[in-house]
């Protein structure tokens, strides 16, 4: 179910192709990996994009994956914030030890030093209530999205967070990316119907998600849980359409877009452009196309 199986080998690949692209990844799944090694591939990345390299990271929503790494998921969020710190400290270019109830290691030096200082900019996913004040207070900026909540329930969680990032001092508002299926036809007729079969696929998908976690040490409450996945199971087509995902021709995904903008105060938007897998790839470019070329620009 990966988008893509190696994010920071493909962030490498796209970095030496091109010039002026930023390049970015959401998420790497912090508590799954080494926070070192992690720390040298990003650096290694920013260095060779000339600092064009952005970080996205969470914990991730799917106990699964936890199990086939063999470990367990209520560690994910002690783990996620051990390896947080480890791979701040690390970047700052001096030789350190760590102790902690993860990972202890004695007089470590992580090298290259990323391009940008004092590092990349890190975004963090946020999915749940509780994580929403505790990105804000953190002074990250966030992704967040609209599968297991609707804008209404989104909103308050943005609130949330931007109350903690102003009470933790940190200057502005905090910054905000929606990630949402976005799918651009040629006729509102095809903007309908052609992703229909792929995108009803994903939230079945995202029903099962949830439902694999539900009782789950780390997953939350186990009546919240089951909520979220009935409810995605039980959605019909025109609620889909209405309320979690941007289809539409480019006139209007530019209207749908605008009003997601200013109903959720958000910052830019993370386009999932066959979320389901299932869209033939000449539509998708094709979608895509229209995208950068008659969306795009009216939001420059």
């Amino acid at each position: 179910r990966s988008v893509l199986s190696a994010p920071i080998v493909v962030a490498t690949s796209i970095a030496t192709r091109t010039q002026r692209l930023r390049v970015g990844m959401a998420v790497q799944v912090l508590p799954l990996n080494n926070p070192l090694r992690i720390a040298e591939e990003v650096a290694t990345v920013d260095q060779i994009s000339g600092g064009r390299f952005d970080f996205g990271i969470g914990r991730s929503g799917s106990a699964r994956s936890y199990d086939l790494y063999g470990i367990p998921y209520g560690e994910s969020q002690a783990r996620f914030s051990e390896a947080l710190a480890i791979i701040l400290e690390a970047w700052k270019g001096e030789r350190f030890s760590y102790r902690g109830d993860f990972y202890q290691f004695e007089n470590a030096t992580v090298s290259p030093q990323p391009y940008q200082q004092p590092h990349p900019p890190i975004w963090m996913a946020a999915t749940t209530e509780e994580t929403f004040p505790r990105v804000g207070q953190m002074g990250l900026p966030v992704f967040v999205g609209l599968r297991g909540m609707d804008t209404a329930d989104l909103r308050v969680h943005l609130q949330a967070y931007r109350k903690a990032w102003q009470e933790a001092g940190h200057e502005g508002t905090g910054n905000v990316y929606l990630r949402i299926p976005v799918y651009a036809g040629e006729t509102e007729q095809g903007a309908v119907e052609e992703p229909r079969g792929s995108i009803r696929h994903y939230f079945r998908r995202q029903a099962n998600i949830q439902r694999a976690g539900i009782g789950r040490a780390g997953a939350g409450p186990a009546g919240r849980r089951q909520a979220r996945a009935d409810r995605l199971a039980n959605l019909t087509y025109d609620e889909i359409l209405h309320t979690k995902v941007a289809f539409g021709t480019a006139k209007g995904l530019i209207d749908r877009l605008s009003q997601l903008q200013e109903e959720l105060g958000l910052d830019g938007i993370v386009a999932e452009l066959d979320a389901g897998g299932l869209i033939p790839a000449e539509r998708v470019k094709r979608s895509l196309h229209i995208l950068t070329h008659e969306v795009m620009p009216a939001f420059k």
